[in-house]
C-alpha cells in the first residue's frame, strides 16, 4: 500500500498490512510546503493555536517561537496518563497506519521527515504500547495517540517482536535516533481520530467472521426445527428489497440447500399431518430472521463507509492550506461518524444476541423443537439434563451483551475547563463495541455444540452439505452429550475454531 495524498479504500486498508511512503517529488514538496508556510508565519510572529500557544483553554497562552518544540514534548508528555487494558499490537498497527494516512494529505502542517518515522514504525513492526483508555474522542483522541507521539521521540514502551520493551532499548538494538518533533508535529500526531478508528476496525474485522457463522447457526435451526424455507425466497425480498435483507436471506438458503429437512408450507402439512393446534408458520425468531440479519448487514456497511471516509480525512487542528495559504481552525477531530457508527453496531450486536438466545431456546425446548426431546438429551434417563444449564450460560450472556447497548455518545462529558463541552465519546463506543463480542463468540460456541447435538438425533443424512461439514468438523474435537459431564472446555475450543474463522 503506498501512502501519499490519495484516498485508501476500507478493503484495501484491510488486506494490505504493508506501507510504503511515495517518494514522489510532487508529493514531498506538497508535504514540505505546507510545514514551510506555518514556519513563515510563527516567524513573523504569528500566534498559531498549538504551534505558539498552549492548548485548549490555555490556548490563549503565548509562547515564543524558540519555544514551539517545547511545547510540542510537553504536549505528548502531559497526556501520558493512559489507563487500562493495552490495546493489541495489532490495534496499534492499524492506529499508527491511519495516522500515517491522515498526515500524508499535506493539510497538517507537517514535515515529509516525520511521515518517514512513520513508516519506519511499520516497516520495522514496531508498535507503540497503548492504554485502551483515557479519550473523550474530540480533541481527537490525545491521550492513546500521545503514545505514538512519545515512541516516535523514543520514550515510552513499545511492542516488538511479541515482547514489551522500552522504546529506547529497541531504538539502540536497530540504531534508530529519536526524533525531535518540528513545531505542530506532535499536535498533529495527537490531534485525530485513528485511535477509536483502528479499535473498530479491528472489531468489525472480528464481527463480520461472527455475523457469517451467526447464519449458519440460523440456517441450521430451519433444518433441524423442520422450517419452512419460504420466507427466505428472492421474491419475498425483492418485495421490500432492502440489500441486507436481501444478502441475508440468500445466505441462510444457500446454506439450506440440499436439506431434506426443511419444505414448503403446503408440502409439510401434507406430508407431516400437522396437529390442528401446530401452526403452519414458523416463529417471528426464524420466519423474520433475514429481516432481523438484514438491518445488522446494512448498518454494517454504513459503518464500514463511515470509517472509510474517517481514516481518509485530515482531522487535527490547525489545518494548513499551503495552496491558499490560509490557516483554518476547526474541529474535524470531532469522532462522531464513528461513535454513532459504533453504537449502532453495538445495538445490532445485542440484537443478534437476541436472535440466537431466542432460537436456541426453541432448539432445547421439547414444548417447540418437533420431536428433538427435553434439552437435546440423547440419554432420556431422567437423571440426565442435556443441554438444560447450557441454555442458561447462553441467556446469561445475552444479558450481558445487551446491557451494553447504551449509545456512549450519549455520554458526552464536559472537560478541559470547558473548553471540550461536548465531545464525541467515539472511543469508548468503540471499545465497547468490542467488548461485546467476546460474549456473543461464547454464545455462538454455545449454539453450535447444541447444532450439532441436534443433527445428532435427526440425522446427518437428512441435513444439508453445509450442516454436514459443519457438524463434521465439531465432532472431530467435540463429542456427542450423551451423559451429564463438564462442557465449558468444549466451549473454549468451539470459540477459538470460530475466532479463526472455521465456520465462515
Amino acid at each position: 500500500m503506498i501512502i501519499d495524498n490519495q484516498a485508501v479504500s476500507y478493503s484495501n486498508f484491510i488486506k494490505d498490512t504493508k506501507a510504503k511512503l511515495s517518494d514522489d517529488r510532487i508529493f514531498i514538496d506538497l508535504i514540505n510546503s505546507g510545514h514551510e508556510f506555518l514556519i513563515e508565519n510563527i516567524s513573523n510572529g504569528r500566534p498559531i493555536y498549538g504551534v505558539t500557544t498552549g492548548y485548549g483553554e490555555a490556548g490563549q497562552n503565548y509562547a515564543a517561537f524558540e519555544e514551539a518544540e517545547e511545547l510540542q514534548k510537553n504536549l505528548y508528555s502531559f497526556h501520558g496518563c493512559g489507563v487500562g487494558d493495552y490495546l493489541s499490537a495489532n490495534v496499534s498497527r492499524i492506529m499508527v497506519t491511519i495516522r500515517f494516512i491522515s498526515l500524508s494529505k499535506g493539510k497538517s502542517g507537517i514535515s515529509y521527515d516525520l511521515l518517514k518515522r512513520f513508516e519506519l514504525l511499520l516497516e520495522k513492526e514496531i508498535y507503540p504500547l497503548i492504554p485502551s483508555q483515557g479519550s473523550v474522542g474530540a480533541s481527537g483522541d490525545l491521550t492513546p495517540l500521545s503514545y505514538i507521539a512519545a515512541v516516535i521521540a523514543g520514550e515510552r514502551e513499545v511492542i516488538y517482536k511479541g515482547e514489551t520493551l522500552s522504546t529506547s532499548e529497541v531504538y539502540e538494538k536497530l540504531g534508530i535516533i529519536p526524533y525531535v518533533f518540528k513545531p505542530k508535529e506532535a499536535l498533529a500526531i495527537m490531534n485525530g481520530t485513528a485511535a477509536m478508528s483502528a479499535i473498530a476496525i479491528d472489531a468489525i474485522e472480528k464481527f463480520e467472521i461472527l455475523l457469517n457463522t451467526s447464519e449458519s447457526f440460523v440456517a441450521s435451526v430451519f433444518e433441524l426445527l423442520l422450517c419452512d424455507t419460504t420466507p427466505l425466497e428472492p421474491f419475498v425480498h425483492d418485495s421490500k428489497p432492502f440489500d441486507g435483507q436481501r444478502s441475508a436471506a440468500a445466505n441462510i438458503l444457500k446454506k439450506c440447500e440440499d436439506s431434506k429437512l426443511t419444505h414448503e408450507a403446503f408440502s409439510r402439512y401434507e406430508n407431516f399431518h400437522l396437529e390442528k393446534e401446530q401452526n403452519i408458520q414458523d416463529r417471528y425468531s426464524i420466519r423474520c430472521s433475514p429481516q432481523v440479519l438484514g438491518v445488522i448487514h446494512d448498518n454494517l456497511t454504513i459503518a464500514k463507509k463511515w470509517i472509510e471516509t474517517e481514516i481518509n480525512g485530515v482531522n487535527d487542528n490547525p489545518l494548513i492550506d499551503p495552496i491558499g495559504k490560509k490557516i483554518y481552525t476547526s474541529g474535524n477531530f470531532y469522532g462522531g461518524y464513528v461513535a454513532h457508527a459504533m453504537d449502532t453496531m453495538r445495538i445490532c450486536v445485542g440484537n443478534l444476541a437476541d436472535l440466537l438466545d431466542k432460537e436456541f431456546a426453541l432448539l432445547v425446548d421439547h414444548k417447540f423443537n418437533k420431536g428433538l426431546g427435553e434439552s437435546l438429551k440423547l440419554n432420556t434417563k431422567s437423571t440426565h439434563h442435556g443441554f438444560k444449564a447450557m441454555q442458561i450460560t447462553l441467556s446469561s450472556l445475552t444479558a450481558d451483551v445487551i446491557m451494553n447497548t447504551v449509545p456512549a455518545s450519549l455520554n458526552s462529558r464536559p472537560t478541559e475547563s470547558m473548553n471540550q463541552d461536548k465531545v464525541s465519546m467515539g472511543t469508548t463506543a468503540a471499545l465497547h463495541f468490542a467488548k461485546q463480542l467476546p460474549d456473543l463468540t461464547n454464545m455462538l460456541s454455545i449454539a453450535l455444540i447444541g447444532m450439532a447435538q441436534g443433527v445428532d438425533l435427526r440425522g446427518a443424512d437428512k441435513c444439508s452439505s453445509h450442516l454436514q461439514k459443519n457438524y463434521n468438523t465439531i465432532r472431530e474435537i467435540v463429542e456427542k452429550l450423551t451423559h451429564d459431564r463438564r462442557m465449558d472446555i468444549d466451549i473454549k475450543v468451539i470459540n477459538k475454531m470460530i475466532t479463526d474463522g472455521t465456520f465462515t
